[in-house]
């Protein structure tokens, strides 16, 4: 992954300013309770939803094993109907593509539907130091775009703001990169609405280029499919002349008929709908319908190292919902820009140290930012366990080991910072394997309640400095047991 959020602390001092910051989590709690109230209810709906979930897992589960054939047939489908296929190992290749097909337009600016992929790649960026003007078109997108911000949540980046912070925002910056705010914009959110609308509008009209990602690519027909709300991704995907689609490979299903299940289940997780108001499909190009040229670039990014991990690999089902993230405790706390990523929430706490590795203090704090609560796993409409992905990365950062990386099998070292959680395991497992050591020290720990401190010294101190230890009882489960006339196994 790109290094455009590396550089950040750790996970838990990000986490600790942020938790300070009182008009933030407001703005948070309010926007994460209404949305994944509003999906509960629209959950309800569907009788049969357990077994949509279940379809969906299996679907993405088949898919990544066997994700080579169906990349191919991808290819080929996308070639036959008009459409050119390029392959991005990484981030950088990925944008050295799409920055020569847009110079190759002769053109300058681009219009941008809504997409991940591209924030994970940094091309905005990247074609801003080619001279190319990148214009976010999502309502969300353009308001994070003006405040030279970073987005906070998958489905609702600028959540962390509130409509008269926006007003604000439209009135000092709209007119640096196009039409100006009205004259006396308010802060009602029709208002805001128009204003993005005729700022916009003169973009759309204008440009020959149009980047965009894709929510699902269809093997057996070439097929892009993108579900929006606005509109926006329509005049994208439609005006220009040239339409270029940066793709995670994961994203890809075998059949038409697979998108049934997805589309029932990702408006309702992530928008709390029946159905998208928008879902453009296109498939290659068509004479006199829509651009004229069409590029497929297909981007890898560690993905294929993710794939190699048999338990971190089913994050790789992600249809990036954001339900996880309006369930989470810790992220309605700490907002999205802590995580250090594009994938904020519980997802990116299982993603983001996948593809870019463990390496940084951000990344190796990832996995811990989590309560374990295990809400997250019970909203994922492909039934992702994050919580065993958590567990199973925390043990990489703390013990290192075997991981893949650039298709490489290699051994990691442990992270810093984290020698006394590994004696402290070992030590455990030695006790635990010894059952006359760990009666002993139950007994020893009785005995010595009273002594009993109200915190930790050293290493524990940071566990005690909020939550209570707890109390030591008179007698151990196995003593009381043997005492009542009974003989433990």
């Amino acid at each position: 992954m790109t290094g455009t959020h590396l550089g950040m602390p750790a996970f838990p001092d990000a986490a600790r300013e942020a938790v300070g910051d009182r008009v933030l989590r407001a703005n948070l709690r309010h926007a994460t309770h209404t949305i994944r109230d509003k999906r509960a209810r629209a959950v309800a709906e569907l009788a049969d939803w357990d077994r949509l979930r279940a379809a969906g897992k299996a679907i993405k589960d088949h898919t990544l094993r066997h994700l080579d054939r169906y990349l191919l047939q991808l290819e080929a489908a996308v070639t036959a109907a008009g459409g050119t296929v390029h392959w991005a190992a990484d981030a950088e290749e990925a944008n050295r593509i799409v920055m020569e097909l847009v110079l190759a337009t002769g053109e300058r600016e681009v219009v941008k539907v809504k997409s991940m992929a591209t924030q994970e790649t940094g091309l905005n960026e990247a074609l801003a130091a080619a001279g190319i003007a990148a214009y976010e078109t999502d309502l969300a997108e353009l308001i994070v775009q003006l405040g030279h911000d970073r987005p906070s949540h998958i489905l609702v980046p600028a959540i962390h703001l509130n409509r008269g912070e926006i007003r604000d925002l439209f009135r000092s910056e709209m007119a640096a990169w196009g039409r100006p705010a009205p004259a006396g914009l308010g802060d009602d959110p029709r208002e805001l609405a128009e204003a993005a609308r005729l700022h916009l509008r003169e973009k759309f009209l204008r440009a020959k280029v149009a980047v965009s990602g894709a929510n699902f690519m269809v093997a057996e027909t070439g097929t892009m499919v993108v579900l929006e709300s606005e509109g926006n991704g329509r005049m994208c995907l439609t005006l220009p002349d040239t339409l270029i689609s940066v793709v995670g490979i994961e994203k890809v299903v075998p059949s038409f008929r697979d998108l049934e299940v997805f589309l029932q289940t990702l408006p309702r997780s992530s928008t709390a709908e029946r159905m998208n108001p928008y879902t453009s499909m296109w498939t290659g190009t068509s004479d006199g319908d829509g651009p004229t040229a069409f590029h497929l670039v297909l981007l890898d990014n560690g993905r294929t190292d993710t794939l190699a991990d048999e338990t971190g690999r089913q994050a790789l089902r992600c249809i990036r919902c954001s339900a996880c993230l309006n369930v989470c405790p810790v992220y309605e706390r700490a907002g999205g820009h802590a995580y250090g990523s594009v994938y904020p929430g519980p997802i990116g706490a299982v993603l983001s140290p996948q593809l870019r590795g463990t390496g940084s203090a951000i990344d190796a704090s990832l996995p811990y930012a989590s309560t374990l609560c295990g809400a997250c796993y019970e909203v994922c409409p492909v039934a992702i366990d994050i919580p065993e992905i958590l567990v199973h990365l925390r043990e990489r950062v703390v013990q290192g080991g075997p991981v893949t990386r650039e298709g490489v099998r290699v051994r990691i070292r442990p992270a810093h910072g984290h020698t006394a959680e590994r004696a402290a395991m070992r030590a455990a497992r030695i006790l635990l394997d010894h059952p006359g050591a760990l009666r002993a020290g139950e007994r020893l720990l009785s005995r010595a309640r009273r002594l009993r401190p109200r915190r930790l010294p050293g290493p524990g101190r940071a566990w005690t400095d909020t939550r209570a230890l707890p109390e030591i009882p008179a007698e151990s489960f196995r003593d009381w047991w043997a005492r009542e006339g009974r003989t433990p196994r």
